[in-house]
């Protein structure tokens, strides 16, 4: 863990109304307890068996939030304390998240993740998907689900302006949403972009979440 660089982010995200997930996938409980001690209390996981396992051995108080790729058959294990899903792709799984969350007394936020870069591999709604999804009638039956924003990854490159201008059309696109169809609700109001690499172009759109992994907790 390296406390010069978590302390930093901290103060730098601090004027932008920012919050850090500290990426935590593959670290060791140990890693995880030191980053608690200096203060943090949001962690994020890939992968739904390795979140389950640190959540039953660390503190009650940690908020974890899961930005992975999530297969529906594996809601049912994090529903019960999950705090947020920033990987919602479908709506085949923003309705198996409704069944769990019922299933466990919950309201369950979570974020709809756009598909904003020029890279395959990624997943994620383009935005006619996305609001097709909002129109849906059955979206609108969902009662234990709640899309609190949007998150979205940006193409691994180090062109800055071509991921500026993937930021800045996520930011775009969240405030269409939210004009069209949250402008009553005010939990519709986080943008999750932003990581080691370019969160700092990330904060100049309005990220409300950057998830960051190796700055704090060293190489994979």
């Amino acid at each position: 863990m390296n406390p010069e660089n978590y302390r930093a982010i901290c103060e730098e995200l601090k004027p932008h109304h920012c919050r850090l997930v500290a990426v935590s996938k593959t670290k060791p409980v140990e890693d995880i307890l030191q980053l608690y001690g200096a203060g943090q209390r949001v962690f994020g996981e890939n992968k739904v068996q390795e979140m389950c396992s640190k959540y039953e051995q660390l503190p009650k108080d940690i908020e974890w939030h899961l930005i992975g790729h999530l297969q529906t058959n594996k809601v049912k294990y994090i529903a019960p304390f999950v705090r947020l899903i920033h990987s919602v792709d479908s709506l085949k799984l923003l309705a198996e998240i409704d069944k769990q969350a019922q299933k466990n007394n919950r309201v369950i936020d979570v974020l709809l993740q756009m598909f904003i870069a020029d890279e395959e591999t990624k997943f994620g709604l383009s935005e006619p998907e996305a609001e097709e999804l909002l129109i849906s009638t059955e979206y609108t039956r969902l009662q234990n689900v709640r899309i609190c924003g949007l998150m979205g990854m940006a193409t691994n490159t180090g062109d800055e302006a071509k991921i500026a201008s993937e930021f800045a059309q996520l930011q775009s696109f969240f405030k269409k949403l939210k004009t069209s169809f949250f402008s009553a609700q005010p939990h519709f109001k986080e943008l999750s972009m932003g990581m080691s690499a370019d969160y700092k172009i990330a904060l100049r759109y309005g990220s409300t979440y950057i998830r960051v992994g190796s700055m704090l907790f060293g190489e994979r």
